[in-house]
Parts: C-alpha cells; sequence; structure tokens
C-alpha cells in the first residue's frame, strides 16, 4: 500500500515554534521506518520550500539551503518515491474534480489529488481538511 503527505505536515515538522512542530515531527520520523510507499508530489514539496522560506510568513524562516535539504532527506528514505503527471493526466484531473467546484486555494490540493488518483494512492496524510472534498481519499490528519 501507499501514502502521500501534504506540504502542511512538512512545515510544521520545521517550524519549532508551531504548536503541531512536535507530533509533526514525530510522525515523519515515523515515515521513515513506514513500509508502505511514501509517494511524494513535486506540488508538494515545492510548495514546502516556498512557503517555509518566506520571510512574511516566518519571523526566521528556513534558509533555501536548508529547506532544499529537508526536501532531500525525504527523498533519499528507502520507501520513497516522487509522482508526477504522466498521459492522461487531464482526463484523471476532470474524474479527480468532478462535481468539486475547483479555485483559488483549492487548485493546487486538487493537482495533488489527481496525481494521487493517476497513480493510486488513496492514502494522504494532511491538517488541510479540503482534501476531503476528494472522495477517492482517505484522509488522515496524524496530528490529532
Amino acid at each position: 500500500m501507499s501514502y502521500s503527505i501534504d506540504a502542511n505536515l512538512l512545515i510544521y515538522a520545521c517550524n519549532e515554534n508551531a504548536p503541531e512542530h512536535k507530533s509533526a515531527k514525530q510522525f515523519l520520523e515515523a515515515c521513515a521506518a513506514e513500509m508502505d510507499l511514501l509517494c511524494l508530489t513535486w506540488p508538494a514539496l515545492f510548495a514546502f520550500v516556498r512557503i517555509s522560506t518566506h520571510p512574511s510568513i516566518f519571523e526566521n524562516p528556513l534558509t533555501p539551503q536548508t529547506a532544499w535539504s529537508n526536501v532531500e532527506k525525504l527523498l533519499a528514505l528507502p520507501r520513497s518515491l516522487v509522482i508526477s503527471e504522466s498521459e492522461g493526466f487531464p482526463e484523471i484531473y476532470r474524474q479527480a474534480t468532478a462535481g468539486i467546484v475547483v479555485k483559488g486555494n483549492l487548485v493546487p490540493d486538487a493537482h495533488i489529488a489527481a496525481l494521487l488518483l493517476q497513480h493510486g494512492v488513496s492514502r494522504m496524510y494532511t491538517a488541510d481538511s479540503d482534501f476531503r472534498k476528494f472522495s477517492f481519499l482517505e484522509v488522515i490528519n496524524p496530528l490529532r
């Protein structure tokens, strides 16, 4: 079985001032020992880099080098894989978003959800309840 994680968990894990920090960090450490395949998406990874280095969001943002080093650590996990769009993605996107009004902040989530659908990944760990709009995903908030 495979799963994916959203950028918000990565952000909480690196933000020591966040109340969710300890739980998110423990969750990511557990991912390293997980036997299931961790399917990462470039949109989530780059969202992490964009947000964690943003000086308007964090008093002490990560340096770009530190943020990218964190991404590389995830990529180096023995059971991790980056999934990307492949042939037929526009149709998969239409299927993933059928019956859902996708606009604004839901656009990047819909992109990620469609990637997961295309690659048969049905479990998503996130603190973002918007992913519950995609009925094919089992959405789990590991911070609760």
